[in-house]
């Protein structure tokens, strides 16, 4: 009898196919992925929600959503718009509309969804601070002012706005009142980087060096990976004769962004000047590799090589400036004495001959100028005789932080130091080229040994996320063993296939059925560590969706945090020497503040395999 209803649970399952769930398991599904950014994954439950219902608005907002973290703007803007005309009374709708129509430059579009979303929640900070930065775009700038004067009478101690207010006064000339700002700003929040750098920019254009100096230390000390901050600094600091922390801080740009155009084209000039023309050169001829027509580049490299004594490598920058400028008297007398030098007589003399007719530029047999510090140049400015001035950008603006709230690249997020994820069971694990540890546990090689025709089994911390085929490719192997498991009629047979699957459906991100599946293995083999231990994952991943944005654990985390630790200590009693559950079990501990106990599974856990890094890292943090 049990067998019977055992087989009859297998069919029922299997004809569950993914396109016939209902609607909202596929969305939760969609948003389990969403939520661990697996963003092609989610659009595949999503597409399937819409086919099913197309007249709900959630699947719309959510694939909106995922294409919006796949720099899919044009697509978030028609999903969203879909989604307004099903509902127009959601405010996240609007927003992220508003935030895609940003991405394409559409500001007046972005300003009128922040208008209708500001009708339904006029309380919103958010949606104020995008749509002044959308006015900023515009410039206009009166209507930005009347907006922040709004914004700050209701929140008084918002430092943004104050910055954006000193954005506002800079763009209608008014230094004074945008210093004002940007200081009112900084008592509120002197943490945050882009004021300082507003305030040094200040600064740098009145030349004070020390000054923007100091400002440039505190924005660098709160944003160290921001290229312009480094740049910018070299400014002041060159103009105090500070010319090794100038080149230092050209090495930590390029460092950080290796194309960087002016990183490259003042460290190239600054090199010049003490010189050191070989390492010179090789900086020109990247920025000539970046842009092979700039005349100021290739002036100042052919000068360089003129000075080196690649005479050929000269003629052929200033034959190329010439070609430019048929007038460039001092080119031609340059390239002249390179023709003397090679023995090319004839050339010379030509060169020489259009010079003489001119009868121009009595100064073109001075030495070269050094480099005039207190001038620079933008970068469009394309007089040679500037040739030897710092370049900088032909605009410095504030850089704009729009208010985004939906989850995003991790690389772009500010987020508190969070513990390292419980390992699990998976098909295949994110690869590293500096990873030399790969995890290995004795019972999930004896589960690949036992079923050798299945696709082995691996432990980690990471799945990597999958693209369109690998989503299909999952997708496809859900299929295959819910169809060899429809056809199994013993329960030892169907124990495998069932933990399989549900690693498989855990790879997805559709975790409530992983559950299920693995609570029916344990009704089979109670004896079985796998199970505990990978349904534990499980709940543990939705705890993690249940608890996004709220720092408050509910009654509800609190009794699912107790069924993964009693799962976890069932495993662990059936196999007390694998490593990967203590951690596991203190991972659940910590999440439940029960630090003693968490420090103490760390410590077993590092006992019995002392490689394992997570372990050390989490133990530290707890």
């Amino acid at each position: 009898m049990k067998k019977t209803v055992f087989t009859l649970i297998a069919s029922l399952c299997s004809m569950a196919a993914l396109a016939q769930y209902n609607t909202d398991r596929l969305l939760i599904i969609g948003r389990n992925a969403l939520y661990f950014e697996d963003y092609v994954l989610s659009m595949q439950y999503f597409n399937q929600a819409i086919n099913s219902k197309p007249y709900l608005y959630e699947p719309w907002f959510y694939r909106a959503v995922a294409k919006y973290n796949l720099d899919d703007f044009t697509g978030a803007e028609a999903d969203c718009s879909q989604a307004i005309s099903i509902n127009p009374f959601i405010t996240n709708i609007y927003e992220l509309r508003g935030l895609a129509r940003i991405q394409q430059k559409k500001y007046d579009d972005a300003i009128n969804d922040y208008d209708k979303a500001l009708k339904y929640d006029p309380e919103n900070q958010s949606l104020w601070h995008n749509r002044v930065l959308c006015r900023i775009q515009n410039k206009d700038y009166d209507h930005a002012l009347t907006e922040l004067d709004t914004m700050l009478t209701r929140w008084k101690k918002y430092a943004r706005g104050y910055a954006m207010q000193a954005e506002v006064y800079m763009h209608k000339k008014d230094t004074a009142l945008a210093v004002k700002s940007l200081n009112k700003s900084i008592d509120i929040d002197p943490y945050e980087s882009a004021t300082w750098q507003a305030l040094a920019m200040i600064n740098l254009s009145k030349k004070k060096w020390k000054d923007a100096e100091k400002e440039l230390d505190r924005a660098i000390h709160l944003q160290p990976k921001n290229v312009n901050n480094y740049l910018n600094r070299a400014l002041a600091r060159v103009n105090q004769n500070n010319l090794r922390g100038t080149m230092a801080d050209y090495d930590m740009a390029l460092d950080i962004d290796p194309n960087n155009f002016l990183g490259h084209y003042n460290r190239g000039l600054l090199r010049a000047q003490v010189g050191d023309d070989n390492q010179a050169i090789i900086d020109f001829d990247f920025v000539l590799h970046l842009e092979p027509d700039n005349v100021m580049a290739l002036y100042n490299r052919a000068l360089l090589l003129d000075k080196t004594g690649d005479l050929r490598g000269a003629i052929r920058d200033y034959s190329k400036l010439i070609n430019t400028f048929p007038n460039f008297w001092v080119g031609l007398q340059s390239r002249a004495s390179c023709y003397r030098r090679l023995g090319m007589t004839k050339q010379a003399e030509m060169d020489e001959f259009r010079v003489y007719k001119a009868q121009l530029y009595k100064s073109l047999y001075g030495k070269q100028p050094r480099l005039n510090k207190s001038q620079l140049r933008k970068k469009s400015d394309i007089d040679l005789e500037k040739y030897n001035q710092l370049t900088v950008a032909d605009e410095q603006e504030m850089e704009h932080q729009y208010k985004n709230d939906y989850r995003g690249r991790v690389q772009n997020r500010q987020t508190d130091i969070d513990q390292m994820p419980m390992y699990e069971l998976a098909y295949e694990r994110k690869k590293s080229d500096v990873e030399s540890y790969v995890p290995y546990d004795r019972m999930v090689d004896l589960f690949n040994s036992s079923t050798p025709d299945g696709r082995p089994l691996s432990i980690t911390t990471s799945i990597p996320a999958l693209d369109e085929r690998a989503t299909r490719t999952y997708f496809d192997l859900i299929a295959s063993l819910s169809a060899e498991l429809t056809l199994t009629t013993s329960e030892q047979k169907a124990a495998p296939i069932l933990l399989r699957r549900a690693v498989a459906y855990s790879t997805v991100q559709n975790l409530q059925d992983a559950i299920e599946d693995l609570t029916s293995y344990i009704a089979i083999d109670s004896l079985s560590a796998l199970p505990y231990w990978q349904r534990a994952v499980c709940k543990m991943k939705q705890i993690d969706i249940l608890s996004m944005g709220d720092t408050k654990r509910s009654e509800a985390i609190d009794m699912k945090l107790v069924t993964i630790i009693d799962d976890l200590c069932r495993a662990i009693d059936i196999c007390p020497q694998s490593a990967y559950l203590y951690y596991n079990r203190a991972n659940a501990h910590a999440r439940r503040d029960d630090l003693s106990r968490a420090i103490d599974d760390y410590t077993k856990a590092i006992a019995i395999d002392a490689n394992l890094a997570e372990a050390y890292y989490n133990r530290g943090l707890v």
